[in-house]
C-alpha cells in the first residue's frame, strides 16, 4: 500500500468557519476521516500533519524521506511568498500535489510559487481539491 502524507497549513483548522461556497471544508477532524477511507479504497494509507507554522511545514516536508511516497500540500497563503517551503518542496525525492480548498487565482493578484516545483496543483473545489488531489497521487505514483 502506498504511503502518503497529507500537510494541512495555516487556517484549514478554521474551515467550518468560512463564509460558505465552494472554499468551506468540513472540519479537519471530519475531512481527515473521509480522506483516510478514500485513500484506503484507492490503495494508499496516508498521514496527516497540520501546522499554522512555516517552519513546521518546512520540517514536515523534510521528515518525508523513506517515510513516505508522496506529498499533498496545502501550505495555505504561505504559497505565495514562502520561498522556503518552496525550496524544501522541490528537493522531495516523491511526487508532490499543491491543493488549496478555494480558488487562489479568484483572489486578486495572487499566484502559488510553490506550484512549479510540484507535480502539479488542484484548487477551488472545496474539500474535492484534497480527492482530486490523492486520485493525482495515485496515478503518479503507478507510473513510477
Amino acid at each position: 500500500m502506498k504511503r502518503i502524507l497529507i500537510i494541512h497549513g495555516p487556517t484549514i483548522g478554521l474551515c467550518t468557519e468560512r463564509k460558505g461556497g465552494v472554499g468551506t471544508v468540513d472540519s479537519i477532524e471530519t475531512l481527515n476521516k473521509q480522506l483516510t477511507a478514500f485513500a484506503v479504497q484507492n490503495g494508499m494509507e496516508c498521514t496527516f500533519f497540520h501546522s499554522n507554522h512555516e517552519g513546521d511545514l518546512v520540517d514536515a516536508l523534510q521528515r518525508t524521506r523513506g517515510e513516505t511516497d508522496g506529498v499533498i500540500l496545502n501550505a495555505g497563503g504561505y504559497a505565495h511568498y514562502s520561498y522556503v517551503i518552496r525550496d524544501a518542496a522541490a528537493l522531495l525525492t516523491v511526487p508532490c500535489v499543491e491543493v488549496h480548498p478555494s480558488n487562489i487565482y479568484a483572489m486578486g493578484e495572487r499566484t502559488s510559487i510553490v506550484a512549479p516545483v510540484c507535480a502539479g496543483q488542484v484548487t477551488g473545489f472545496g474539500k474535492y481539491s484534497y480527492f482530486l488531489a490523492v486520485l493525482a497521487l495515485k496515478e503518479l505514483l503507478s507510473e513510477g
